[in-house]
């Protein structure tokens, strides 16, 4: 009986498909041991070494072509720099994935908090908030595609990002994205601030939740400090796609109870 097996008999006890053994030996990586009579390729336990290695080396993340160049004329100091790269590359697309997860953890949370709160308006304790900016206009200014290209810089993750506009008292606008650093371009200080969350349709609506921010924050007698700032939470767009969502917030110097 013979020692080796067919590439059928081969491919199941590898786990793998004879398709993947033929894309392996077109590639150069695998060959039969040899074809018998019958031209059925046949395979033996040096074989079936070589194809784990192989796979091993795949879900290391080499790609065919470098196990191919490797297998010529590669030499042990050559594995250990392709593995040395590959547990880099690794730990990059775990961090990457880790980025991910928390960035979906946060819109779900963001949703949760924007359509389960019993009232649009909160007083809320906030830490010193650092964020980075991205370009300046005037207040009047109209946002549009042409503007934003204007800037020179490729568009910030507009999914992924709270986009601050900061109104500042002298007709400016200036618009911010959140920072991971601890400096930044824009300091917002430590405090108790109003935040009042809505969504248009439109940004003609804008104005109108303004002045209700302002009447609000009057009639509890609020004085509100600094800059106004206007959040964006583009990424909520994703469970209603014909509204933006948005939280309005201001800095307050005395305490209110906003029921």
């Amino acid at each position: 009986m013979k020692k080796e097996i067919t590439i059928g008999e081969f491919a199941k006890l590898m786990n793998v498909s004879v398709h993947q053994i033929r894309y392996f030996e077109e590639k150069g990586v695998l060959f039969p041991a040899y074809i018998d009579e019958n031209q059925y390729r046949m395979y033996g336990i040096n074989e079936m070494y070589r194809l784990a290695h192989i796979l091993l080396l795949r879900k290391a993340g080499l790609s065919v072509q470098a196990i191919r160049d490797w297998s010529k004329e590669g030499t042990p100091d050559d594995m250990k720099r392709m593995l040395t790269q590959s547990v880099s590359n690794l730990e990059a697309e775990i961090n990457r994935l880790s980025e991910l997860s928390g960035l979906i953890g946060k819109v779900l949370d963001e949703n949760e908090r924007f359509t389960q709160k019993q009232t649009s308006f909160e007083l809320i304790k906030r830490d010193q908030f650092v964020l980075n900016s991205w370009f300046e206009t005037h207040v009047d200014t109209k946002l549009d595609a042409r503007l934003l290209a204007q800037q020179g810089n490729a568009l910030v993750d507009l999914f992924e990002s709270d986009i601050h506009y900061i109104f500042e008292g002298d007709q400016r606008l200036q618009l911010c994205t959140e920072t991971q650093d601890l400096e930044g371009d824009v300091l917002l200080p430590a405090g108790e601030y109003l935040t009042y969350q809505f969504s248009v349709d439109n940004e003609e609506e804008l104005q109108e939740h303004y002045n209700t921010f302002q009447s609000f924050a009057d009639h509890r007698s609020l004085h509100l400090t600094g800059a106004r700032i206007l959040v964006e939470k583009s990424y909520l767009s994703l469970f209603t796609q014909e509204s933006i969502h948005y939280e309005l917030l201001a800095r307050v110097d005395c305490e209110g109870d906003p029921r």
